[in-house]
């Protein structure tokens, strides 16, 4: 009983020795991540129904390669639309900003140099002449006025007599008549030209010429400065209108924006795509490292600092990396990572640039991150 006992006592020394002695001499060489990238979603900011679909999953595209195109639907013709209202807005904008035409300022000067010579015409009223001319006319007609009296004196006479006939003296009576009605009207006018010009007439001309001249004015100066600032919105405004619709056409063909691999796409001609969603997912190879968490023993690891990777597809080789982020904050551990230290420990996230082996390293892989000892 007692050897046994004896023999208990010493496997367990034993035990505790190679314990002790392992965790003296088993401090992490390594750690554990997986290969990650950057992982592009893309999409349309339209949506709509696909047109063609040109890749694959998996297949390598360079930037600017279609990889999806959708249905423009209507934005064709409201593009078209746009272009014609852009048109409209700037010949409007360039009519305002030019002002009249030199013809349309000539027309409104001349308008306004006839309507002042009427004017001046009705201040200085009728000249001596006209009114001498007036004076003879009524002479005249006072003479023409006579000469059908004594006519008329004379065919009653001979009435009196038999010696002229009804018709005659009718005639003679007409004639008298239109005498005396012209020598009224001359009168009138001979009347007129002696008192002037009315002052209703000059005021009028006057309210005409006022209304000549402004319009010359107007013209001349062109149309107002807000008058050209609202032509210029409106332009604007349209122009605005149309670069949307033209971004809205640009957004009917997905794009890779970089070189990648086409990690996912379950596109097929006929699908519809929503506005805003993910349609299908890029990846960007062009860079790839690890993320892995080092205990607080290993903190003299430093960005910048050259690490060997290594990966279970390929045993053989290692790959160097570079490390270019050290947490400042410590963290527990993830259930995900494996270190030999108790989970929980705290430790420190890093991140390693992949250098050299990325024809051969994929996304996702394990792979270890080689620690070297502090010296």
């Amino acid at each position: 009983m007692i050897q046994r006992l004896i023999l208990l006592v010493a496997i367990a020394a034993g035990l505790l020795g190679l314990l002790l002695i392992s965790r003296r001499t088993g401090q992490a060489q390594r750690v554990s991540g997986f290969i990650e990238v950057h992982e592009i979603r893309l999409g349309s900011r339209v949506g709509g129904r696909v047109a063609k679909v040109h890749v694959e999953e998996g297949q390598t595209v360079t930037a600017g390669a279609v990889l999806v195109e959708l249905e423009p639907f209507d934005l064709e013709q409201r593009l078209q639309e746009a272009e014609a209202l852009v048109a409209q807005r700037q010949a409007e904008y360039d009519r305002l900003r030019a002002g009249f035409r030199a013809e349309e300022i000539a027309q409104a000067r001349a308008r306004r140099e006839q309507l002042l010579a009427e004017l001046e015409k009705l201040r200085a009223g009728p000249r001596p002449q006209e009114i001498a001319a007036a004076e003879a006319e009524w002479k005249l007609a006072l003479a023409e006025l006579e000469l059908a009296d004594q006519k008329l004196k004379r065919t009653r006479a001979l009435l009196a007599q038999n010696s002229a006939t009804q018709e005659a003296l009718d005639e003679a009576l007409a004639q008298w008549r239109v005498a005396q009605a012209r020598v009224t009207a001359r009168q009138e006018q001979l009347d007129l030209l002696r008192e002037g010009t009315r002052r209703e007439d000059l005021r009028r001309a006057e309210a005409q010429l006022e209304e000549a001249e402004q319009a010359w004015k107007l013209l001349e100066h062109g149309y107002r400065s807000e008058e050209i600032a609202e032509a210029q919105a409106a332009l604007a405004a349209a122009r605005a209108a149309r670069d949307a619709i033209r971004r809205q056409i640009e957004e009917l063909r997905i794009v890779a924006p970089i070189d990648g691999t086409v990690e996912a796409i379950q596109l097929r001609p006929g699908d519809l795509v929503p506005a805003n969603a993910t349609a299908l997912t890029l990846l960007d190879t062009s860079q790839m490292w690890i993320r892995a968490y080092i205990p607080e023993n290993r903190l003299y690891i430093q960005t910048g600092q050259q690490l060997w990777i290594s990966v279970d597809s390929y045993p053989n080789e290692r790959f160097r990396g570079e490390v270019i982020f050290v947490a400042r904050q410590a963290e527990f551990t993830p259930g995900n990572v494996q270190t030999p230290e108790e989970r929980s420990q705290q430790v420190y996230r890093i991140k390693v640039l992949i250098r050299e082996g990325k024809e051969k390293l994929r996304p996702g892989m394990a792979a270890d991150v080689w620690l070297p000892e502090p010296g």
